[in-house]
């Protein structure tokens, strides 16, 4: 093992088991395909004992949580839940691994508790778009890039999912050579190797399966414009097209109409910071463009089949 790079997994409660997979598998790939042990990884865990992921699969740590040191690199895996997570001394280790130079990465939600410990100030950095609003209520002054991944200065993020393959490739490529990431990339049939720029989410092109260019525009726009949506005739104006014929393209392509769309929208945003902040219900509506609390109300009980506030009992 001599000469072996380590990896740590400080898994939190709730971690989301593919991202979790995405990164470790390609180490293993690369001992397998290089011909002999280039990294070796071990799990932790915040008091030692096993941890679930989100689909309840339980995984036992290697070692206690005092011996994160003996890693070159440690990333937290973490998902839903992570702003709730309230750990000190996980918190203060963290401090001390960057105080000493160790790399941290995370994965997911896991940018958000490096975030806490005070370890990405001055870096880039990135993390899951459905962590945005809860991490910009916290953070004010950190803003995540929004890319796939970043690698800075000790500081390697990834927004999750199977990003974490396209970060530990790049790590590998780094380390190793792009030969090696190639075929650990060849090996997972992952054909086309992912820059760490390269956008989170598929463009509305590709995630509504239309091409009009118009009606692309219109939707780009009302992702854009959540706290202050624009009217029906200025997205229309945005498109280049009749209201009328906005709203046959939108009955057409997406099976509903325009308002029915960006009403969706709103709503879906307005869930995320209820579930995520500590916004009132009154403060949700206004960063979502509803003009009063109880239409926002009423539209969220249509949509959900609950009040707002329901998203947060329990």
């Amino acid at each position: 093992m001599e000469g072996a790079y380590t990896v740590g997994f400080l898994l939190i409660p709730n971690f989301p088991l593919m991202p979790y997979a995405a990164a470790i598998e390609p180490l293993r790939a690369a001992n397998l395909l290089g011909g002999h042990e280039r990294y070796r990884w071990l799990h932790f865990s915040p008091d030692g004992q096993p941890v679930r992921a989100s689909n309840g699969i339980a995984i036992a740590p290697d070692r206690p949580p005092e011996a994160m040191g003996k890693c070159d690199l440690l990333v937290v895996c973490a998902g839903t839940g992570i702003e709730g997570f309230d750990h000190p001394l996980t918190l203060a280790r963290l401090r001390d691994l960057a105080r000493h130079g160790t790399a941290l990465g995370a994965v997911s939600g896991g940018p958000y508790l490096l975030a806490r410990a005070g370890v990405l100030d001055g870096h880039r950095f990135t993390l899951h778009w459905d962590h945005h609003a809860a991490f910009a209520e916290r953070f004010p002054d950190l803003e995540p890039s929004g890319h796939l991944f970043e690698i800075d200065r000790g500081r390697l993020t990834c927004s999750g999912g199977i990003a974490a393959l396209d970060l530990m490739q790049a790590l590998i490529g780094q380390r190793d050579g792009p030969a090696l990431a190639a075929q650990v990339a060849d090996w997972f049939m992952h054909t086309q190797l992912r820059h760490g720029d390269d956008p989170q989410r598929l463009d509305p092109r590709r995630r509504f399966g239309v091409s009009h260019p118009g009606l692309l525009a219109a939707l780009a726009k009302m992702e854009e414009r959540i706290e202050e949506p624009l009217s029906r005739p200025e997205l229309a104006a945005v498109a280049g097209l009749s209201l009328r014929q906005l709203e046959r393209l939108f009955r057409a392509r997406l099976g509903r109409s325009l308002a029915e769309h960006y009403l969706d929208l709103r709503l879906r945003a307005a869930r995320r910071h209820l579930r995520q902040t500590t916004l009132s219900v009154t403060e949700v509506a206004l960063a979502c463009g509803f003009v009063s609390a109880s239409h926002f109300s009423r539209s969220y009980r249509t949509r959900f089949g609950h009040p707002p506030a329901k998203e947060r009992e329990g």
